[in-house]
């Protein structure tokens, strides 16, 4: 995994264990087959797809609101 690529992605999200999960989740997807969604240049492992895909905006966190209940 690029040093690079991870603090640029961090910068997008800002949270290090939401983002080394979507990282995890979709080295997951990429290696059983799922099409990368950013161009995959020569050399570049499932990690370093899944970062470019974050910083590109391809896939994004998904947040549910909470309502608290009182």
């Amino acid at each position: 995994m690029r040093a690079d690529l991870v603090d640029r992605a961090a910068l997008i999200v800002n949270d290090p264990p939401i983002l080394i999960n979507m990282v995890s989740k979709r080295v997951r997807q990429l290696t059983q087959g799922r099409p990368a969604l950013v161009e995959r240049k020569p050399g570049m492992r499932e990690a370093d797809v899944a970062l470019m895909e974050i910083i590109e905006g391809k896939i994004k966190i998904e947040r549910e609101e909470v309502t608290e209940i009182l």
